[in-house]
């Protein structure tokens, strides 16, 4: 898959990651049909584990990233105590009947609860659970969780330079929500330096996952507040011609649920994926009144422009940026309902990486997508994975 030669991309590219625990690794596989197209995004901007992808991406050299994910998802697709179920032998469940897979699905599920995930986290004792004062268990927003993520921290270490995603190229910036004022934040290589535990926070989903304290605040998943970080990425200054590439991990449309399983995956997706969708639509509406406003100020005279003070301000609202949006999302009916995001798998994980793949791949077979939009309407968005 490689780019066409004449085609000139946008000077700003950006990649938007959402939130979804297992299902990222689709996400891993758009970005590797982007690095084989030449696609090199100048900001990644990630919400839970969408912030895990942002930064593995960020923090090594183009020629490594592909790799530094495969890496990731190969070690927190094992679970944390005994070896994978599989054994390295995922080739031969992919066409197992479907009784069967379910059985298998439903095993990976319980396995990431009772046993956690290698390089992610892991269980806690039991009596942690215990209401009342505990003076051998110690209390507090970084440990009222089921489990433990330090693990995730050496992961990060690991496989992220810090160095390099703090003082390369590519901007960063990953939301978590400040647990005491309730307020969604970005954490951005742009105005601070960030570390493992700003990664770790986004991705802080309660009661699962504990509180990441950084500088005596505590946060958590930023997919509490939205899971998608668009409106941020487009609010920011200075306001430029952008191409984003938004891969969201649940699909608002589905079929009406038949039981109760159906119900809690039903709930996920409407949950996680109409913020997605309501923050689009305002981007719309609010980049069309902001060009509308700046053909507006080019009828007044100039003299009235610099005196007025009601003019100056809307100079500064005004804009005429261009933004086209490549929207990606994972809309296969997965087998394994509505434990799909914390079944982590290796033939789920796979499945989900070559799913990216294939779609950014189709998505990029329309070149005129990488043009920003012209005329009037200066936000277009795309929906490459949308049915036929």
């Amino acid at each position: 898959m490689v780019a066409t030669p004449t085609l000139r991309l946008p000077d700003h590219i950006a990649l938007v990651l959402q939130g979804g625990g297992a299902l990222g690794s689709y996400q891993a596989g758009v970005y590797q049909g982007l690095h084989a197209a030449g696609v090199d995004p100048d900001w990644v901007a990630g919400i839970s584990i969408g912030a895990f992808n942002a930064a593995i991406i960020a923090g090594n050299p183009p020629e490594r990233r592909v790799d530094a994910l495969h890496e990731f998802w190969e070690t927190i697709s094992q679970p944390y105590f005994l070896p994978a179920t599989t054994l390295g032998q995922e080739a031969h469940f992919l066409d197992m009947n479907e009784l069967a897979r379910a059985w298998l699905d439903t095993w990976e599920a319980w396995r990431a609860m009772t046993e956690g995930q290698r390089g992610f986290y892991q269980p806690r004792s039991w009596t942690s659970w215990l209401p009342g004062q505990n003076p051998l268990q110690p209390t507090g927003p970084t440990v009222a969780s089921y489990y433990d993520t330090s693990p995730m921290i050496a992961t990060l270490e690991r496989l992220v330079d810090f160095d390099r995603l703090n003082d390369g190229d590519v901007r960063v910036s990953v939301g978590a929500v400040d647990v005491a004022s309730g307020n969604l934040e970005y954490f951005d290589n742009r105005s601070m330096r960030l570390d493992a535990r700003h990664i770790l926070a986004s991705g802080a989903l309660p009661p699962a996952f504990p509180a990441v304290e950084i500088d005596g605040r505590f946060y958590w998943d930023g997919g509490l507040v939205s899971n998608t970080p668009l409106s941020y990425l487009l609010q920011a200054e200075p306001q430029a011609d952008t191409l984003v590439f938004q891969i969201d991990l649940w699909n608002a449309q589905g079929q009406l649920p038949q039981t109760l399983l159906d119900v809690a995956e039903r709930e996920k997706e409407i949950q996680y994926s109409s913020r997605t969708r309501m923050v689009t639509d305002i981007q719309r509406v609010g980049q069309h009144y902001r060009r509308l406003l700046r053909e507006l100020l080019e009828e007044i005279p100039a003299e009235v422009r610099e005196s007025n003070p009601w003019c100056r301000h809307g100079a500064e609202l005004a804009c005429d940026n261009r933004i086209g949006v490549i929207q990606l999302i994972y809309r296969e009916r997965a087998r394994f309902g509505h434990f799909k995001d914390y079944q982590f798998g290796r033939v789920a994980m796979r499945e989900h990486w070559q799913s990216g793949l294939a779609d950014i791949g189709r998505a990029l077979a329309h070149p005129e997508w990488l043009k920003l939009p012209t005329g009037e309407n200066t936000f277009v968005t795309h929906d490459a994975t949308a049915p036929d």
